[in-house]
């Protein structure tokens, strides 16, 4: 009864707001009274009686509205931090200040005659203590909420003892509803081990996991580490499975947080991007926000996984507008609301435009008169380029040229073209087709006012047409899951890390450059396939089948990021490689030969001839 009766006040904000104000006006007049007490050793003298009548009801007249200027009846009910003691700090000592000043106006009338100034700074004292203490009383109650009810509540760990689990404990207290009852830390520090933070022990490291589920009952655990690489996520992932645990939550990376805070709402499932890509990609913003900022930026592509990760992250950086172009109505149309949506102030302009297109093309050029491109539009799935493989040469080739020309006759500032580690070394059509479109880079750059950048890297997890969406499909369907082959491997890296190291190769692009993401270790697709079974609630080959296929036409077992006569640099940013000494092509013969690519459509095996002349 009493639990339902404290929710209801918290939770109706003019109840609480009246309850804040009279338990503020009853602490101000016992803390003057208080003082008058101290001041006179427990006695007030009949000559004061009036004196403290007076300065009482004074000090509540004052207090009162500087308390709700300075927003002290706005704080949270679920903690007391040092921003808010600071606030009460500064709204007491204004309020000090003005109940003295007054003082001072009035000191010789018959209420204040004789007033001891004394009490003044016993009271404004008492006055701070007795307001932060009423503070310190709303966190006491919400805390004896959350813990009321803790036998329907599932006991839970939380992995990480640092600001990220401290943020989501508080969360949780505050909650009414959670359904987390926190019983512990996990942290690897040794100066954390067995220390108690805001009422919780460190109860071991990762490590002991197993053990602490087993010897405190644990049925869930949170993995409160936003800033730690897939490798130390995978193993805590890993450690809580072995302890029998079903409900495994985690905090998102830094990059996904909206205002750094950790939040009950923040929590997600596990997923497979948190146990192969979330090593922290730190950019460089200043470089980014002055490639970006004031500029008019066309996205090709812009509906596509790629393109529009690109457009949320450049519209980040305040372009003077941006220009969104795709041939997929739909999309495209999602893209724009979302962004308009996110950035009202953003001029964006969405274009319905197929890439083919060159009198279009030219128009939006002629008019927008862009100052940078992104090019990310392109035909990309494998198996369908091999049997279309003329498509793909329209579309990934003459596409191409149609914009790198243009964007070079507007005298658009640079270009940065979005390649493929199938263009290392190609051997499907797809491939082929972005390895020219580099070489196109290449020979264009510095034609002549335009710089032109490629920018190379492997898969994006959860992209449009990748084998995660493929493998989650399957395993909803219940199985099989099918790999191509036991050995195949492959780079992945998170969608929005990949464009914020496009946007920073950008940035840092002189013209002419072949700029490689480092995608670290390569991925094999077996383990990735049993890793999704796992993360669905399965076991691999038990509840969940997995078969092999053959790998498919232009299909290899393992990617390239460089071919080995390749030699990179490293460029001022970790994650960024240059190709130092790549073989700058012949402009006129490479040209010629793509000029007599569309006599071959009708034969596919001569196409791919003349593909792989471009391509040696």
């Amino acid at each position: 009864m009493m639990n339902h009766l404290l929710r209801f006040i918290i939770g109706n904000t003019t109840i609480r707001l009246s309850v804040l104000i009279a338990l503020d006006t009853v602490t101000i007049l016992a803390s003057v009274w208080i003082a008058f007490l101290l001041r006179f050793e427990g006695y007030i003298p009949d000559e004061h009686l009036l004196n403290a009548t007076g300065f009482s009801l004074l000090a509540v007249a004052i207090s009162i509205p500087i308390f709700w200027y300075f927003k002290l009846y706005s704080f949270s009910f679920s903690y007391i931090s040092t921003d808010e003691l600071v606030a009460i700090a500064r709204a007491n000592g204004i309020a000090f200040l003005g109940v003295g000043l007054v003082l001072f106006l009035v000191r010789d009338t018959v209420i204040f005659n004789g007033f001891p100034r004394s009490v003044l700074f016993l009271s404004a004292i008492l006055i701070f203590l007795g307001t932060s203490m009423a503070r310190f009383a709303k966190r006491i109650l919400a805390s004896m909420l959350q813990g009321g009810d803790s036998g329907a509540k599932e006991r839970t760990i939380i992995v990480g003892a640092g600001d990220a689990g401290v943020q989501l404990l508080r969360s949780i207290r505050a909650s009414q509803d959670s359904p987390y009852f926190p019983i512990g830390f996990i942290d690897d520090d040794p100066v954390k081990r067995g220390r108690i933070i805001h009422g919780l022990r460190v109860l071991g490291t990762v490590a002991d996991i197993p053990t602490c589920v087993q010897n405190f009952s644990v049925s869930q655990m949170i993995v409160a580490l936003p800033s730690a690489g897939s490798t130390i996520i995978k193993q805590t992932v890993e450690c809580g499975r072995q302890a029998g645990l079903k409900k495994i939550k985690i905090v998102p990376s830094v990059a996904e947080l909206i205002e750094d805070e950790v939040t009950l709402r923040n929590l997600q499932e596990v997923h497979i991007e948190d146990l192969l890509g979330r090593d922290p990609v730190v950019p460089d913003e200043k470089k980014i926000r002055e490639l970006v900022e004031g500029k008019v930026v066309l996205v090709t592509g812009a509906a596509g996984s790629i393109g529009s990760e690109l457009s949320r992250q450049i519209a980040r950086f305040n372009p003077k507008k941006l220009l969104i172009l795709d041939n997929d109505e739909t999309r495209t149309f999602d893209i724009k609301n979302e962004l308009s949506r996110r950035y009202p102030s953003l001029p964006i302009k969405e274009l319905l435009i197929n890439i083919r297109d060159a009198e279009k093309i030219g128009l939006v050029f002629r008019v927008e008169k862009p100052n940078l491109v992104f090019h990310a539009a392109a035909f990309k799935h494998l198996s369908l380029m091999e049997t279309h493989a003329d498509e793909a040469v329209k579309n990934n080739i003459f596409g191409t040229r149609i914009v790198l020309e243009t964007a070079i006759k507007y005298s658009v500032e640079k270009v940065i073209f979005i390649s493929t580690d199938k263009a290392v070394r190609p051997t499907s059509i797809m491939g082929m087709t972005k390895r020219v479109c580099e070489s196109m880079c290449q020979s264009l750059d510095k034609t002549k006012y335009t710089r032109c950048i490629a920018v190379r890297f492997g898969n994006v997890l959860n992209s449009r047409g990748s084998v995660i969406p493929t493998f989650k499909e399957q395993i909803k369907r219940g199985g099989p899951v099918q790999v191509t082959h036991p050995d195949m491997e492959r780079y992945f890296m998170l969608i929005d890390e990949a464009c914020l190291l496009v946007l920073q190769a950008g940035a840092i692009g002189a013209g002419g450059e072949i700029f490689v993401l480092d995608m670290g270790r390569p991925v094999k697709i077996l383990d990735l396939a049993k890793e999704l079974i796992r993360l669905s609630g399965y076991e691999p080959d038990k509840d969940i089948p997995i078969v092999f296929t053959d790998p498919r036409p232009g299909e290899k077992l393992t990617e390239e990021l460089v071919t080995q006569t390749e030699k990179v640099a490293q460029t001022e940013y970790q994650k960024i490689v240059k190709i130092c000494d790549a073989v700058q092509p012949d402009a006129a013969t490479l040209f010629e030969l793509i000029d007599s690519l569309d006599q071959y459509f009708t034969d596919y095996e001569k196409l791919k001839e003349v593909l792989r002349s471009l391509t040696a």
